[in-house]
């Protein structure tokens, strides 16, 4: 039997996933928490060999809370199970250590699939993940992808951007990163620039759509 744990903070989500991988004769379930902190403090104790992991939760998020777990247990796969398709999401959530990318459109039917493939040890992509990012790199004319276009940044645009898309002004962020805020609003204007962004509507949807920003 293949051993798995859901970790999702929706109780709707989580009785779902559980009904759907039970009714295969080759998994069980053998826990399902509310939070990533919950999943790490279980870890023992549950002993999955499959986790099925949400990305934003309170307090510690699945990208994290996957890094602590295969600190403490490095056969583990984690399969993430999200909303969020976007090549920045998938590239962050295979750095943490993931073995598996599901979108919960698709769970339903693919869920299984990924747990018996992660298992096997292979890596798992769902087809939609594997549709958009094919979409994304091939990219449009007269324009870079967006995740070639965030490459550009230097490490001190990319801080900058970050604070600006959650609202700081040029004062605050200078405050927080020890720049004044003339040096704030000339990374803001290069990183617009590279970015080929000319608003902040247009940055701060660009932000949540590379995972720069939860969608909450």
């Amino acid at each position: 039997m293949i051993r798995v744990m859901l970790v999702d903070d929706h109780t709707v989500v989580r009785e779902g996933l559980k009904a759907v991988l039970e009714a295969h004769p080759r998994i069980q379930v053998v826990g399902d928490v509310s939070s990533g902190e919950e999943a790490i403090r279980l870890l023992a104790d549950l002993r999955p060999e499959v986790i099925i992991m949400d990305i934003w939760m309170p307090e510690v998020n699945g990208f994290e809370a996957t890094r602590q777990i295969l600190e403490i247990n490095p056969q583990v796969k984690v399969v993430f199970l999200t909303m969020l398709g976007t090549p920045e999401h998938v590239q962050r959530a295979l750095q943490a250590g993931g073995s598996g990318y599901l979108l919960k459109e698709s769970a339903g039917r693919e869920v299984v699939e990924a747990v018996l493939a992660v298992d096997a040890g292979q890596q798992y992509l769902s087809q939609a993940v594997t549709r958009m990012l094919a979409s994304t790199y091939l990219g449009q004319p007269g324009q870079a992808p967006p995740r070639a276009r965030l490459e550009r940044l230097s490490q001190r645009e990319r801080e900058v951007l970050e604070w600006v898309v959650r609202g700081k002004s040029s004062v605050e962020i200078g405050e927080i990163l020890h720049l004044s805020p003339k040096t704030v609003e000339s990374y803001r204007s290069r990183f617009m620039h590279k970015l080929e962004i000319e608003d902040l509507p247009s940055l701060v949807r660009f932000a949540i759509q590379q995972g720069l920003l939860p969608l909450e």
